[in-house]
């Protein structure tokens, strides 16, 4: 069988191509929405986390240690088959549950290292020069976060979309899923578990890309100013 026959019975015979198109929508749409939610709810636990108040600081730690201690599959286990399990939810919205969770105590610890190594010397200036609390964290200590956390946040996007890989555990057809189904069905594991993982790296590379594209609009726009 040649090169080209593979193919044709991995990529185009019996609507496979569609199929593939599907599990990746899955994965897509499991990914954007984790990120989404997982930043924001990241965002909040990190607020908890800086309070000088012990109510709020001591949950938010343990709730950090614990989400980044725990292998992302258990969680959706548990999640899937205990917490929610007589629940009329989707499995792609336990996922993304899931997800989001996960991504919030990385985004969390993320944040709180990026603020601590701002310079807090030139928030104390912006102060004394009459800013506001919230105008010197805007103005002065959040641009500073943004470069510092943007490298690391983009690799938690990248690890996002990979641990997407395991919701096929949950009876989710996501791209994992379809591929491994094509391999089951052709007979030919190693050509088709290739083609999945070119385009989990091609996913990771368009991610590179955004990233890189947002930095040279921000570099062009200081040079413009």
């Amino acid at each position: 069988m040649t090169i080209n026959e593979i193919l044709y019975r991995i990529l185009i015979q019996g609507g496979s191509y569609l199929t593939i198109m599907r599990g990746l929508g899955a994965t897509f749409r499991i990914s954007v929405f984790s990120l989404l939610f997982g930043t924001i709810l990241g965002a909040v636990v990190c607020a908890l986390r800086m309070s000088r108040v012990k109510i709020f600081s001591v949950p938010a730690k343990i709730y950090i240690l614990i989400l980044r201690g725990s292998p992302v599959l258990m969680l959706l286990m548990l999640m899937y088959y205990g917490v929610f399990a007589r629940s009329r939810l989707a499995a792609e919205t336990i996922a993304v549950i899931t997800f989001s969770m996960n991504v919030a105590a990385h985004v969390a610890e993320l944040l709180r290292a990026s603020i601590n190594a701002t310079d807090h010397g030139q928030v104390e200036a912006a102060r004394t020069l009459g800013f506001s609390a919230w105008q010197a964290f805007r103005l002065v200590t959040l641009p500073q976060v943004v470069g510092i956390a943007k490298p690391v946040y983009q690799s938690t996007v990248i690890n996002l979309i990979q641990w997407t890989s395991v919701v096929g555990y949950v009876s989710i057809t996501d791209l994992t899923r379809v591929i491994n189904n094509i391999a089951s069905r052709t007979m030919q594991p190693m050509v088709t578990i290739i083609i999945g993982m070119l385009i989990y790296l091609a996913l990771a590379y368009i991610v590179h890309g955004i990233f890189a594209f947002s930095d040279y609009l921000h570099s062009r726009k200081e040079r413009l100013a």
